[in-house]
């Protein structure tokens, strides 16, 4: 995992659509086609914003894939994140397609099984993600499950994954946040060619120093980055306010 450390989050979201759009037209070149995993959330702000506003990209040859959503939300509602994705992303490019997780459906497995079964026919070249200040890769919250091979999961989500929507407005209470989602596993995000990981923020900087460079652990699910050789994070002065020297020298 590669570290690059910018001066706020408005130089962090520069750097990591850079770098990303980058890998997107090498697939286009290479292959005739790109696909993509998109995140949303606060983290994600400034580096879909430059995304967008990146030169040269044909995004006809661009098929999108959505990270995760929460169970019982319609799209509609202000912390969907298929509405975030929709409104922020999709309809300012010209997508050859995107995939959305419906969260809405009575019937969440069946959600998985389809969308496991068409993300697997589409090598992904690259991943727009961030980590959660409880560590989270998705919304894998901890303990996650490292071993399963299954594209997208229903799980549980933690009590401080929870406060964290809470917390940054996206729903009034706590109470008003659901428990359980759609998220892709990690292992499939591991599957991803490049993985261009977002963390703005202060009050990610213990999330970041326990991924970056603690164990290894399902406890910290943002750790397995560590394995991938093709993830860089990207991290502002405030997220990275805990690390040590020696990791910032690296």
């Amino acid at each position: 995992m590669n570290l690059e450390v910018l001066e706020d989050a408005k130089q962090l979201g520069v750097a990591a659509a850079r770098l990303g759009a980058e890998a997107i037209r090498k697939a286009i070149a290479e292959n005739g086609q790109a696909n993509i995993i998109v995140a949303t959330g606060a983290s994600q702000f400034e580096t879909l914003s430059a995304l967008i506003a990146e030169p040269d990209i044909d995004w006809s040859c661009v098929t999108g894939f959505h990270l995760d959503e929460y169970l019982g939300l319609d799209d509609q509602h202000p912390a969907s994140f298929c509405r975030y994705l929709r409104e922020r992303f999709v309809e300012l490019v010209p997508l050859k397609q995107f995939h959305y997780v419906d969260g809405s459906s009575s019937d969440p497995q069946q959600v998985c099984r389809e969308l496991g079964q068409l993300i697997q026919k589409y090598p992904i070249a690259v991943a727009f993600v961030g980590i959660g200040e409880n560590g989270h890769l998705a919304f894998n919250d901890p303990p996650a499950d490292f071993d399963t091979n299954e594209p997208y999961l229903v799980v549980e989500l933690d009590e401080a994954c929870r406060q964290q929507q809470a917390g940054e407005g996206w729903f009034a209470t706590i109470d008003d946040v659901p428990t359980q989602a759609i998220s892709m596993s990690c292992r499939q995000i591991l599957k991803t060619k490049t993985i261009i990981c977002s963390v703005p923020d202060q009050r990610k900087a213990e999330a970041v120093r326990r991924s970056l460079e603690g164990p290894i652990t399902p406890d910290v699910p943002a750790s397995i980055l560590q394995t991938h050789e093709g993830t860089t994070l990207f991290v502002d002065k405030a997220a990275a306010s805990l690390l040590t020297s020696s990791t910032l020298s690296d």
